[in-house]
């Protein structure tokens, strides 16, 4: 294995031992897995050396990383691939035997800590060796925590007589030979080992260097803090071993071609010219660009055609100075903009195998394109563990393309087992940032926190928008770098989509419901978004029975739209809007309403709109879902002033509906009221943004962004004890990201027996069709069921309102999610 370049390269020898050969006896005798669904056991020698080689085959993807480079004296990759192929020797124990091979349920030690005791006779080099003990130590459990379930905790008190007796078992002769094994492997992929020879390994040593190995690694990585570069590497480490083990364990291959690289230009320029296209300027001056890149394009400008022809640059660029194949990864706000942008990306690059979906619902999106409304029980099942192993793959790094949200790769931050694999594959990628505006203060301080660590470790960076006020330019430029350049599709010729109107009284007043009547009644498409649940079940309850009546007593003419439904309610829902409303389909009359969840999260077409006042980065994505490719004249969009009131236990502060803090939107409305009338196009919205972010608010608001930017890399990004165990960091980092979600009680035999209708996490795929989600604060009001490991709330539902109520005991009312969006 040669890595001067970074780059993993093979000859005659770099196989390792031929399969084909006998291995010796205690070889073929010690396991490492046990069978499973399907697949028969597996010796250990075959799953170090599927390991080791998939160890390799990162290293050729993800190339050489400058970041880790140094600490490590430029031995990177050796390192891994050394803690790869020996991170499982210490499952030699009988007891550990005895577990794998069910001849009892529970061995109580930790492999990995064996495992150390085979590095001494193995690597000459201490510094070195203390980075593949590292990688061994770390793949399974932190090192510190305070329940002292990490291994300092477990076993640093242990002497070589505690340890020889706890691993007790280890039958004469099994070291030494997996030891000859060990290093003829690592000879043959041209890994720095000591030189063949009598280098006997007896029990008892076996023991003694574990003990030493033990002391010293936990010396240099828990118990003193690490400089900012060797956390980092040190992160890396862990992150490409435990990569390694988790593909080897699931026989997984990477897919080591970027699609969207060198030819990606040639071929999407054949495609436009085939339809009678060429490439317009911004998109021109995108695919021409190198470095990390500002783009302004509206909606139907060809913006993401221009964000994949930069990608495509950038990629071949990255890859030809680390030998690696960049990922890229293009990032959305929300699920359901996240899913469609996967499947126009699949059908751009034509295979429905390069397009990773990188969210926490991935399964069900794979699993609501495998199945149609025929389908029986038993094709459902099939199809949902078809769709688990798409999103396991995709969990594993396994496409070079992924579609997602920003939130999985912020969880590198949490480092560990679970997320340092994230980490890594960060590494020489390439990042699109679509609608960076969606993210409230906290959440883009974290986002470019995070951009900062992406492009430290070699990556390139994006931001997408149809609208890119300075305030968000200038936060872009003070992470980046001042130079980040900024490419704006040009105004001219782009037709104007909208027309701005106001009304002086509220969403739910009766006259904005008599005027919205008659848009009904005219036959139009008309879209109506609330600020919260509560108006919006008011108004559907109000104009449903119109808009039914004027559309030949058709039900699907009347729908609700917002959180908190059920899984598998809210994708029907979603399926039917796209059907009746979605771009490009015939027009046809009807009402939907909604809350915040349209504004970025399905591609649709509406006549008109009318929208309660939010602030303005909100109400000009809402506008984006009317005459979206302006194949009609001007619509209008008509925005009413909002009802001023405080929040339920807050410190008097007014919001609008109770939502959206009163400045901005108050802002905003103002410059509409100003308006009102007239034409609006993008260009001038981005105007309108720049005076709002100008103001006092927008000072602010530049300060938290700041202050959370800080924060966030403090706390998460400096790595200094990255090995202490980080669950409550986790639990913030679950409560700011992904709320939570429970089923109710009257839905819980359904779910058991969805449960039981596949294998495994396919079986729970079917029954989170049931979940509903809730802010993460009301989980307090959810039991938990141990059985079925669910949370679960007493509620009021309706499969046409959602949820409309949570009791915390009989039917005291403890949330209502019409308080919230």
């Amino acid at each position: 294995m040669s890595t001067s370049s970074g780059r993993v390269t093979s000859g005659p020898s770099a196989a390792g031992p031929p399969a084909s050969r006998a291995v010796a006896p205690p070889l073929a005798r010690l396991m490492a897995k046990s069978a499973q669904r399907g697949r028969p056991a597996e010796t250990l020698a075959a799953h170090l050396l599927a390991t080791l080689r998939a160890a390799e085959a990162l290293a050729a993807r993800t190339g050489r990383i400058a970041a880790a480079e140094g600490p490590l004296g430029g031995a990177f990759w050796q390192a891994v691939a050394l803690a790869a192929l020996c991170h499982d020797a210490g499952k030699v124990p009988r007891g550990f035997q005895d577990m794998v091979c069910g001849r009892t349920e529970h061995w109580g030690e930790r492999h990995e800590v064996l495992s150390l005791g085979f590095l001494p006779p193995l690597i000459d080099d201490a510094q070195l060796r203390s980075w593949v003990a590292l990688g061994v130590l770390t793949h399974h459990r932190p090192l510190r925590d305070d329940k002292k379930r990490g291994i300092q905790g477990l076993y640093s008190s242990a002497g070589v007589a505690e340890l020889r007796e706890r691993f007790a078992g280890v039958e004469p002769g099994d070291p030494a030979v997996l030891l000859d094994w060990l290093r003829a492997t690592a000879t043959s992929a041209a890994l720095p080992v000591r030189g063949t020879g009598p280098h006997g390994l007896s029990d008892e040593t076996l023991h003694a260097l574990t003990h030493a190995t033990l002391t010293e690694t936990l010396h240099r990585w828990s118990v003193r803090g690490l400089s900012a570069a060797d956390g980092l590497a040190a992160v890396l480490v862990q992150g490409a071993v435990t990569a390694a083990d988790r593909l080897s364990s699931a026989h997984l291959s990477l897919r080591a071609h970027q699609p969207v690289a060198a030819g990606f230009r040639e071929r999407l320029e054949r495609e436009f010219a085939s339809a009678g296209h060429t490439l317009r300027e911004h998109q021109r001056r995108a695919a021409d660009s190198s470095g990390h890149l500002l783009l302004r394009a509206p909606t139907g400008s060809g913006k993401t055609e221009a964000a994949l022809l930069w990608a495509a640059r950038q990629a071949e660029e990255i890859g030809t100075g680390t030998g690696g194949a960049p990922r890229l990864y293009y990032t959305l706000p929300y699920l359901a903009s996240i899913n469609a942008m996967t499947k126009r990306f699949t059908a751009l690059l034509g295979d429905a195998e390069a397009v990773g979906v990188a969210h926490s619902r991935a399964a069900s999106y794979h699993l609501a394109t495998a199945v149609c409304p025929e389908d029986g029980d038993d094709e459902r099942a099939r199809a949902a563990e078809r769709s688990v192993a798409r999103a396991e793959a995709t969990r594993l790094y396994r496409e070079t393309v992924r579609v997602g949200t920003p939130y999985q790769l912020l969880r590198a931050a949490l480092a560990g087992p679970k997320n340092a694999g994230v980490l890594l594959d960060s590494c020489n990628s390439v990042f699109v940032l679509d609608e960076l505006h969606a993210y409230d203060p906290q959440r883009l301080g974290y986002i470019l926190a995070t951009a900062a660590l992406w492009q430290r470790l070699g990556g390139r960076v994006a931001v997408l928008s149809a609208t890119l006020p300075a305030a968000l330019t200038a936060a872009v430029r003070g992470t980046l770098g001042a130079e980040v350049p900024e490419i704006s599709c040009p105004d001219t010729g782009l037709p104007t989509r909208h027309r701005v109107r106001t009304r002086p009284h509220h969403l739910t007043d009766p006259a904005a419901v008599t005027e919205i009547s008659g848009r009904l009644r005219a036959g139009e498409a008309v879209l109506v978004v609330a600020n919260n649940v509560a108006h919006a079940i008011e108004l559907l309850e109000e104009l449903g029975p119109e808009a039914v009546a004027a559309n030949g007593d058709d039900p699907e003419a009347a729908t609700l739209l917002h959180s908190r439904f059920r899984r598998g309610d809210r994708g029907g829902i979603e399926e039917r809007v796209r059907e009746r409303y979605g771009t490009g389909q015939p027009r046809r009359g009807g009402l939907l309403v909604a809350t915040q969840v349209v504004e970025v999260s399905l591609d649709v077409d509406f006549d008109v709109l009318f929208t309660a006042a939010a602030p303005l980065e909100a109400l000009l994505q809402r506008f984006g879902r009317v005459n979206r490719v302006a194949a009609r004249p001007a619509a209008d969009v008509i925005v009413h002033e909002p009802a001023w009131r405080t929040r339920r236990g807050g410190r008097g502060e007014l919001f609008a509906d109770g939502i959206y803090e009163q400045e901005p939107v108050a802002a905003g409305w103002e410059i509409l009221r100003a308006h009102d009338g007239r034409l609006a196009d993008e260009a001038e919205a981005t105007a309108w943004l720049d005076r709002i972010y100008s103001g006092e608010w927008g000072s602010r608001w530049q300060e938290a962004v700041w202050d959370h930017q800080e924060a966030f890399a403090r706390t998460f990004l400096r790595f200094r004890l990255p090995f202490d165990d980080r669950g409550e960091l986790e639990d913030r980092f679950e409560e700011m990201f992904d709320g939570t979600e429970a089923i109710l009680d009257s839905d819980r035999e359904e779910y058991a027996e969805a449960l039981l209708s596949a294998r495994s996490s396919a079986g729970r795929l079917l029954a989170d069709d049931l979940l509903i989600p809730l802010p993460h604060w009301a989980g307090r009001f959810a039991g938990w069921d141990k059985k079925l490991k669910v949370r679960v709330v007493q509620g009021e539902y309706d499969p046409r309102l959602g949820l409309t109520a949570v009791h915390a005991r009989g039917t005291e009312t403890a949330y209502v999610p019409g308080e919230v969006l």
